[in-house]
């Protein structure tokens, strides 16, 4: 009764019963926002992350492919003339020998004195050989009078042969003897010629004529014989009325460079001026070495202005029209395996051609084998390109060069 009494009670102010069924949805709803709130926050940190990761793995990869500037090779213009390096040489130039021993008596000419074929030089007192020359005679006047004694006996025997008054042993040795005696005549007569020879030589002549470009003796000094040892030059002989020039005319012009082409010669002594000439002979084969044409270039020198020695600039004028491109000096690649430029092919990789140089510009230099014009060569490439490497090309900067400052493609 009393139960009762406070149920009511509590009915009366209201109260409800606790309820028995399951915790309300609004927890989770909290507990939902807060993991969602969790969540943001590491993606926000995360992906930033994981982003500028793959920016750095980008533009390491691109860093790694190595970026260019490339240009294409300008047409050089037809060339009429090549311009090459020579020395100037004497037509003819020869040492002037001593051919017997003895000690200059006199010379008559020094150097710059121009002398004619044939004209007398110096002369050389020859003490011994005009003793030995004398003895050589004596020898031969010795073997002449025996000569003449054998013959005599010779024929004697030769008419007592047919009496039968001599043994024909006897008769056999008169001839031998006569035979002998000749022999010996013969080697005095060829002795004596020797020495007259030897004689002679004591005048020394100028074989050409010329110019005394050196004189390597004076009065009184002792003379060896060219052919003793050690043999001195006494004078030195060129000609110079037409002097001669060898030039190295490169490969690719070989089959232009031809007998009578006209040359132009220049030196530095002579500031706009030019002294003709003409392409004589080539020695019709490549040098191995330097892949060039030996040729000969001879100029008139009646004046006698040009000197040989001298160093002269060869104008070479060429008639066929030889294809050649233009390139930077930036452009080249020196390595062992020759010289050479490299060029991006269509898949983006690098080529390295090997090149023939012609004519240097100073700041451009001629290519004249290696090149068809449509390559697109790198300029400034890096010392380790190599074949198939791959490769960017860089983007030309708004004035029309490319961004590292080198020359814009033509």
């Amino acid at each position: 009764m009393t139960q009762l009494v406070d149920e009511k009670v509590r009915q009366t102010d209201g109260s409800r019963p606790a309820p028995s069924g399951p915790r309300p949805v609004h927890g989770v709803l909290i507990l939902v926002v807060a993991l969602v709130i969790v969540a943001a926050i590491v993606i926000a940190g995360v992906v930033p992350r994981l982003r500028a990761k793959a920016e750095v793995r980008t533009e390491t990869d691109n860093l790694a492919v190595p970026a260019v500037n490339v240009i294409h090779p300008k047409r050089g213009s037809p060339q009429q003339e090549i311009v090459l390096p020579g020395n100037i040489q004497a037509f003819i130039d020869a040492p002037i020998y001593a051919r017997t021993n003895g000690y200059l008596q006199s010379w008559y000419f020094d150097i710059g004195a121009r002398v004619r074929k044939g004209q007398l030089l110096a002369i050389i007192d020859t003490p011994e050989v005009d003793q030995q020359l004398q003895q050589a005679r004596a020898d031969l006047n010795t073997a002449q009078a025996n000569l003449r004694l054998s013959e005599i006996t010779n024929n004697r025997y030769d008419g007592l042969k047919n009496t039968d008054s001599v043994a024909q042993q006897d008769v056999d040795n008169a001839h031998g003897d006569y035979a002998a005696k000749k022999a010996t005549v013969d080697s005095a007569a060829y002795n004596v010629k020797r020495l007259e020879d030897l004689q002679s030589f004591t005048k020394v002549y100028s074989p050409f004529d010329g110019v005394i470009t050196a004189r390597n003796t004076d009065i009184g000094q002792l003379i060896n014989s060219g052919s003793a040892s050690p043999a001195k030059e006494l004078f030195h002989v060129a000609a110079t009325r037409t002097l001669r020039v060898f030039i190295n005319v490169p490969q690719q012009y070989s089959v232009a460079a031809k007998p009578g082409l006209s040359a132009d010669l220049t030196l530095a002594q002579f500031p706009g001026r030019k002294f003709q000439g003409k392409l004589v002979r080539t020695a019709n084969a490549i040098d191995l070495a330097s892949r060039t044409l030996l040729v000969e270039v001879d100029v008139d020198n009646t004046t006698g202005e040009l000197l040989p020695g001298a160093f002269t600039e060869v104008h070479l004028k060429i008639p066929a029209d030889i294809p050649t491109f233009i390139l930077p000096v930036n452009t080249l690649i020196f390595r062992a395996q020759g010289l050479q430029v490299a060029a991006v092919e269509n898949n983006n990789t690098a080529k390295l051609l090997p090149i023939t140089l012609g004519r240097d510009f100073g700041a451009e230099v001629e290519v004249v084998s290696g090149l068809t014009g449509q390559e697109s060569i790198i300029a400034s490439p890096p010392d380790s390109i190599i074949d198939g490497e791959q490769v960017r090309i860089a983007q030309p900067n708004q004035q029309g060069g490319s961004s590292n400052g080198s020359p814009a493609p033509h």
